[in-house]
């Protein structure tokens, strides 16, 4: 397992995350095994949000685990709020984010974050009210580390100005079939769809202000529109790619789906939201897999993707 340092922090983290958005569909034995395989693989890093299952996968997560401080202190623990489900807006008050994370213990069964992020920008925020729900959060122990997810550059501008703590995570949507974050840099100045600047260079943004990217849905293209690996149909020349791609690596097509995000130099780690162990394996396999320089490129282009 690769690790890397999360800028800013004194976090080392493994650049696999277990997410936990689909752990109620297992048991409490079924989820202690996926948590403990996951550990034995490596991965020290585990992704959840007050939303998922509205609450349940955090409980069900630390009951599965018997969270205990000994337990606690090998996992790096992140958890996302200001979402309002099931009203179905976005709130960033400073009243929502501190109970929010008060519930966000409570269900994890721990007295702290490693980190806090932002879940979806809330345009009626008042950064004010954010920065004092960060310094509260961080003076009170509760909180060690701040950032958001599906932010765009000035959005995260607009925050820093007013919140003391670094912003150290950027969560956001990143596949081989969906790729807003590098396509427009590629065809910069085409009159074409792809060069579209469609979130204001965020990618080269996180870079430059060493702000970690958390790549999530790493399988589906779209909004949830369902798996790119093995779909014939839509993507039959990207699966052809990756299939010869796997068999010369030795690894699954989920571990070169894999391997073509953690090839970026961004150091951008992946959240698995697989509830499946051996799934699980096949993607830290392919992490081990350092792509060649054409072989990206191969499998970008059978994506669909123009490059000049």
């Amino acid at each position: 397992m690769k690790y890397v340092n999360i800028a800013n922090t004194d976090l080392q983290v493994s650049n696999m995350i277990m997410g936990n958005m689909r752990l109620t569909q297992l048991t409490v034995s079924e989820a202690e095994k996926l948590i403990r395989a996951a550990m034995d693989m490596g991965i020290n890093f585990f992704d959840h949000a007050d939303i998922y299952g509205k609450g349940k996968c955090e409980e069900l997560f630390s009951e599965a685990i018997q969270m205990t401080p000994a337990v606690r202190e090998k996992m790096v623990l992140q958890s996302k709020c200001g979402i309002r489900s099931p009203e179905g807006y976005f709130d960033f008050s400073r009243e929502h984010i501190v109970t929010s994370v008060d519930r966000i213990l409570n269900r994890l069964k721990t007295d702290y974050l490693d980190i806090l992020l932002l879940h979806r920008p809330d345009t009626l925020m008042e950064p004010e009210e954010v920065a004092e729900a960060f310094d509260e959060l961080h003076k009170s122990g509760k909180v060690k580390y701040f950032g958001v997810s599906n932010h765009n550059p000035t959005q995260i501008e607009l925050l820093q100005k007013y919140i003391p703590h670094k912003l150290v995570v950027n969560q956001l949507q990143f596949s081989i079939a969906h790729t807003p974050m590098i396509d427009s840099g590629i065809t910069l100045n085409m009159k074409h769809d792809q060069a579209i600047n469609r979130d204001s260079s965020i990618l080269e943004y996180c870079r430059l202000h060493d702000i970690t990217i958390q790549a999530w849905s790493p399988f589906q293209h779209g909004f949830f529109d369902g798996v790119f690996l093995g779909d014939s149909e839509r993507y039959p020349e990207l699966n052809k790619v990756i299939d010869t791609l796997a068999e010369k690596y030795g690894v699954t097509n989920t571990g070169i789906a894999v391997a073509w995000i953690t090839r970026h130099p961004a150091n951008i780690q992946v959240v698995l939201g697989t509830t499946n162990i051996e799934r699980m394996k096949d993607a830290c396999n392919g992490a081990e897999i350092t792509l060649t320089r054409e072989e990206w490129y191969q499998i970008y282009k059978a994506a669909g993707n123009i490059v000049p």
